[in-house]
């Protein structure tokens, strides 16, 4: 969770692991997220996938014609947004513990029950209480 935070636009407040499942308190850094440039956007989206060629020329510094660059440029804004939502950063951690355990069992399919749950903490108050 912690080194998927230093990929994502996503800050790890608190967390904690239970038997069989595990709450986590995030805060969405947007700011964070509209201060990277385009390689640094490219960068961090390799980190955790393939990308695609012409991300994967970028990242190799080789010269890319303007409409390529316009294109990369395009992409790179959603990988931007997946970078700073919740959804993208749970799927990711989730996959991650998914294949471990399954390697460990020596099998395969799905892990998790269900799809995870989220509620925004609106305030310092609902803030400590959860994490209390």
């Amino acid at each position: 969770m912690l080194e998927l935070g230093r990929v994502f636009a996503l800050d790890t407040c608190a967390y904690t692991v239970m038997s069989n499942h595990y709450h986590a308190v995030l805060y969405i850094n947007s700011a964070e997220a509209d201060s990277w440039n385009l390689h640094e956007v490219v960068e961090r989206w390799h980190r955790l996938y393939k990308g695609s060629v012409l991300s994967q020329r970028f990242l190799r510094s080789e010269t890319l014609g303007s409409a390529e660059y316009a294109r990369l440029s395009e992409v790179a804004k959603g990988w931007r947004t997946r970078l700073a939502d919740i959804s993208w950063f749970m799927r990711s951690f989730n996959e991650s513990i998914a294949r471990e355990a399954n390697r460990e069992d020596r099998c395969s399919g799905r892990f998790w029950e269900g799809r995870f749950n989220f509620l925004a903490l609106l305030g310092k108050r609902a803030l400590a209480a959860c994490m209390a």
